[in-house]
């Protein structure tokens, strides 16, 4: 399927699929035991930035739904295609270890 054949075709599947690729990736990571900051390798820091674009098309699709129609799953999508980027950048930083964590105070 092309990404074109994907805009039109948004649907609960890939929906699902996308879902089912980031748990796969999510599975080989050790559990989150603090908040990561955006960085890391240089691949790592490209997909925090694409995730925080594709968190903000959500949010802007979810305020246009207040005035347009607006398909539920192009909004869920959006949602699970961040999920997918921050664990792809945790992948990026070899499996989470060269991940940046937050510590209070510490990161000013």
């Amino acid at each position: 399927m092309t990404v074109k054949g994907l805009i039109f075709d948004l649907d609960g599947t890939l929906v699902d699929t996308l879902d089912d690729l980031t748990d796969a990736m999510n599975a080989a990571l050790e559990p989150l035991r603090s908040f990561i900051l955006p960085g890391g390798s240089p691949l790592a820091a490209h997909l925090h930035l694409c995730r925080t674009v594709s968190r903000r098309a959500e949010r802007l699709s979810v305020e246009l739904a207040t005035l347009e129609s607006v398909n539920p799953a192009a909004v869920k999508y959006l949602n699970r295609l961040s999920d997918w980027f921050f664990v792809a950048a945790r992948m990026a930083n070899d499996g989470g270890k060269d991940d940046v964590l937050w510590v209070p105070g510490a990161n000013r």
